[in-house]
């Protein structure tokens, strides 16, 4: 059972307003330096060492050395769904100065975005709209989907790597996120991002170079109409 006192420790980590920062920029998926994190957070560079080495005592972050830079990640999808869901209820707050939030005002980022390692946003709810809708995903309690057996040909058809998804053993298959911008559930866990990697691997999404945000290409929104049978 988890205690008073290792919740309040966890939400105390998160809710600082320089470690927010650093943790909102890890969302992107990719791992970054602590200068990086510095600077996204507007610290000195050892006031930013001492927030990472808290979060990864912490089990938040995970980091690796390479070379003279070490670098951080957000430990698990876990974490991610955890600051998405925070930011849905961030979002969700009437305050004025709430709104005012440049991540909350972004239309790109509301359109398509990386949410740790799968996509949210209006295409990831339209892509889990679409498999909901045809019978190829099925709500499994309160927090997951479950893949049906149309789910399973579509998916292979599509190139999508479910068993490499599987194999995945330290987190969930198939993760039911809430999403920020869209306060619905999008698809995360293995399945989620075996997604996004077939949208990239297809050149129907592409990552720009820094952020969380993700360009739809042309041959994707065709791949949604004709394979997803939806537009956004």
């Amino acid at each position: 059972m988890i205690t008073v006192n290792a919740l309040s420790e966890v939400a105390a980590l998160m809710g600082d307003p320089a470690r927010a920062s650093m943790l909102q920029l890890l969302m992107d998926g990719r791992a970054h330096t602590a200068s990086d994190l510095a600077h996204a957070a507007g610290v000195t560079a050892q006031t930013a060492s001492g927030h990472l080495a808290r979060m990864v005592e912490a089990n938040l972050l995970a980091a690796r050395a390479q070379g003279r830079n070490r670098f951080y990640r957000l430990a698990s999808g876990e974490v991610a769904h955890a600051i998405e869901s925070l930011m849905a209820l961030a979002g969700a707050r009437a305050q004025p100065a709430s709104k005012t939030a440049a991540w909350r005002r972004d239309p790109d980022l509301r359109f398509c975005r990386t949410c740790y390692d799968h996509l949210a946003g209006q295409v990831g709810m339209a892509v889990t709209d679409s498999l909901t809708q045809r019978g190829h995903l099925e709500p499994e309690g309160a927090r997951d989907w479950s893949l049906t057996n149309s789910g399973e040909l579509f998916c292979q058809r599509l190139g999508i790597d479910l068993d490499g998804a599987r194999r995945v053993d330290s987190r969930h298959f198939a993760r039911q996120c809430l999403d920020w911008s869209e306060r619905r559930p999008h698809i995360s866990g293995a399945l989620g991002a075996a997604i996004a990697d077939t949208f990239f691997k297809k050149g129907w999404a592409e990552r720009m170079r820094r952020g969380r945000t993700v360009r739809l290409t042309d041959s994707g929104r065709r791949a949604l109409g004709s394979h997803f049978g939806t537009s956004v």
